[in-house]
């Protein structure tokens, strides 16, 4: 069964946030748009390559009033260490959520259980709370920060255009489609 338009599971963490262990639960999403990236572990590889990157881009998706969730099974105390010595890991002003209970991970079906370490997951929640995007990668795939703001305003915009639907490749001002009897065939 896939997790697409379910509610998240409630949840309270501790995140490492602007120099702060600060706590972030279900509730703390309420009423605005979340992107969860969830990543195997702190200080490897490719995780901050991603995670980097979605600093490079994160003052987009404010202003789209998107919050950031990185998540890893680490703690926040290792979140900390890492921002604290890694240059690329140091420009993250979105919140580092520590998940060393796996609650998250089983939460979104992300949880590598043999390992007790994440998979590369990309969630897109709603201000309801659901999740209206979902991508599972393997580990050794990294994933496109300009890619997932494109899902996100896709998603913003079907949220907020109901009788419509975004074509491949859309991006914002593109043409959209209103499905109808009309329109079956001639696509």
């Amino acid at each position: 069964m896939s997790l697409i338009n379910t509610e998240i599971k409630p949840f309270n963490a501790t995140a490492y946030h602007n120099g702060k262990f600060v706590p972030v639960s279900n509730e703390t999403l309420k009423g605005k748009w979340s992107v969860f990236v969830f990543y195997p572990a702190d200080f490897t590889f490719v995780c901050p390559t991603e995670l980097g990157d979605l600093a490079d881009h994160y003052a987009e998706f404010q202003k789209l009033g998107v919050e950031i969730y990185s998540v890893s099974t680490d703690t926040h105390f290792a979140h900390k260490a890492w921002h604290d010595t890694s240059d690329t890991i140091r420009k993250i002003n979105y919140p580092m959520v520590a998940d060393p209970t796996l609650a998250l991970s089983r939460n979104f079906e992300v949880l590598i259980e043999e390992e007790g370490l994440a998979l590369r997951g990309t969630f897109v929640v709603n201000p309801e709370g659901h999740i209206k995007v979902m991508e599972v990668h393997d580990n050794g795939i990294g994933r496109d920060a300009k890619e997932l703001l494109r899902k996100v305003q896709a998603a913003q915009y079907v949220a907020s255009h109901p009788n419509e639907v975004c074509p491949a490749k859309w991006t914002p001002g593109a043409h959209t489609l209103t499905p109808s009897l009309d329109l079956i065939g001639k696509i």
